[in-house]
């Protein structure tokens, strides 16, 4: 590129000293193209690139950069790789080069033009303010591919970040989220920062006024913080949060995390907030550890006891045996159900009480018209009814999981005692389950089945065994105790028997 300088030759060459374009060539041995070029402006010329670069560190991983960028398109719009990511990856195969050349590189394929949004610096006092959202994101869920709600709470100060994934954002979810943060950080922000979700705000009144839930003000009552909200639209007023949303999005779920359960999936993700207090955020002196350090004294103290998140709900016991809640039928067992019940609804779990006593637990369902039955529940009627044993609903649903054993020992039974009896005495056998663990039974019923005949007692013996073991014993070391050292040794005296029958 022609330096400026020699642009002002060429200039004053041909405007002042009136020299042809062919003599100012010559004598600056620049084309007359160029010559021309600069004749037509003063302005500094800009180089303009016609072939690439060469990039022997980079250049290998394009097109490994181009698949993942390419994959961005299949994967959930707020999962995609990262510039960061991106980086991370090539360094795990092998790039040696910097980041901010993939960055580079990666800014020049997108071509995106923005006028990036301009804001405040904020700064907060520590143990005041954290912020709290949701977000989405998506996971494969016992193989199948799920989108799960992410509760999010974030420090202004520290910037500690806690999240947890949950089925859907119900109000019991939503305080259920806080509860698990508070028991995380072992203290309460004075002040949290929300938006206008419903789990908080049940209608928006004029200016920062709003009419609060009712069970959302009996929370924040029991922990003594403080909530403040946003203007409706202005995401930007908790862009903390809003941003750590994003960013545990991309870096605590990408690519999609394989799980079994939300138990699985929720220590994935308060591993990986516990692996980024390590992390130093761009402008800060300390890294988050640090900075919780300085944080931590100021909170506010957690109560005596954790509040319960359940939604509490009168229901009725209908003729089956069961309660609805959301559509969904829960049973309860037959031998100890009332009229009027009373459910509660946790995140991941239905209990169903009688007063203060807790009649059944099961896990929650999440769909429409979804049937909860425990087979444990029927039993008793089953005792009752043994006729309709092979149609009963949930013993059919039962009899598709249950180990072989018990299909051997229910042929067994009916063919040792036929006309029902043995029937009756499988039904005896399965009341086992509803006092001691499933496994314990099965390997009973195992042990049970190398007697010649089999029943209740023996699986009972089997069982008793299993639950408590023989304790060994030792062999007693008789030539060491001199005083019976004789018994044995003298034989018997059966003339004893005849002095005793003669009187």
């Amino acid at each position: 590129m022609i330096s400026v300088e020699k642009q002002e030759q060429i200039r004053r060459a041909y405007h002042v000293e009136e020299k042809s374009i062919r003599e100012i060539a010559r004598a600056t041995r620049s084309s007359r193209r160029t010559v021309r070029k600069v004749l037509d402006t003063a302005e500094p010329q800009t180089y303009t690139l016609t072939h690439p670069r060469p990039a022997p560190v980079l250049g290998p991983y394009y097109p490994r950069i181009a698949a993942l960028l390419e994959e961005n398109e299949r994967l959930p719009r707020k999962q995609h790789y990262t510039s960061r990511k991106i980086f991370t990856l090539l360094q795990q195969e092998g790039y040696s080069g910097a980041e901010s050349t993939v960055r580079g590189y990666i800014g020049r394929l997108r071509r995106q033009e923005h006028h990036p949004a301009v804001y405040l610096p904020l700064e907060f006092e520590p143990g005041q303010y954290a912020q709290v959202d949701w977000g989405e994101a998506e996971v494969i869920l016992a193989g199948e591919p799920v989108v799960v709600q992410v509760f999010t709470m974030r420090w202004c100060y520290s910037r500690r970040l806690f999240m947890r994934a949950y089925p859907a954002q119900k109000q019991e979810a939503f305080l259920e989220g806080h509860v698990a943060a508070f028991a995380y950080w072992q203290g309460v922000p004075h002040v949290l920062v929300y938006d206008n979700l419903k789990a908080a705000v049940f209608r928006v009144l004029a200016g920062r006024q709003r009419q609060e839930q009712e069970r959302f003000v009996v929370f924040r009552s029991h922990y003594l913080f403080e909530s403040r909200y946003c203007t409706p639209g202005a995401g930007h007023e908790k862009g903390g949060v809003e941003h750590s949303v994003g960013f545990g999005r991309r870096n605590f779920l990408v690519p999609l995390p394989r799980v079994n359960s939300y138990a699985e999936l929720n220590a994935l993700l308060l591993s990986a907030c516990q692996a980024d207090d390590q992390r130093q955020i761009a402008g800060q002196v300390h890294t988050i550890a640090a900075a919780w350090e300085l944080e931590r004294p100021h909170l506010l103290p957690l109560p005596q006891h954790a509040f319960d998140c359940a939604r509490v709900q009168e229901v009725t016991l209908n003729p089956y045996s069961q309660v609805v809640f959301e559509t969904n039928r829960y049973s309860v067992p037959t031998d100890r159900a009332q009229r009027q019940l009373v459910l509660k609804a946790y995140p991941f779990e239905v209990v169903i009480l009688a007063g203060t006593e807790i009649l059944a637990r099961h896990p929650r369902s999440y769909g429409r018209e979804q049937e909860s039955l425990d087979p444990l529940h029927y039993l008793p009627l089953l005792t009752q009814r043994p006729g309709a044993f092979e149609h009963a609903k949930p013993l059919r649903q039962w009899r598709a999981t249950w180990p072989p054993a018990y299909e051997q020992l229910l042929t067994r039974l009916q063919a040792q005692a036929p006309e029902g009896a043995g029937l009756r005495e499988f039904i005896h056998i399965l009341h086992l389950h509803r006092t001691a663990p499933a496994d314990l039974v099965a390997a009973a019923i195992e042990a049970a089945s190398c007697y010649p005949r089999i029943s209740y007692d023996h699986v009972l013996l089997c069982l008793r065994q299993l639950q408590q073991p023989p304790v060994p014993t030792t062999p007693a070391a008789l030539p060491a105790q001199t005083d019976l050292t004789h018994v044995g040794a003298t034989p018997p005296d059966v003339q004893a028997y005849d002095r005793l029958l003669g009187g």
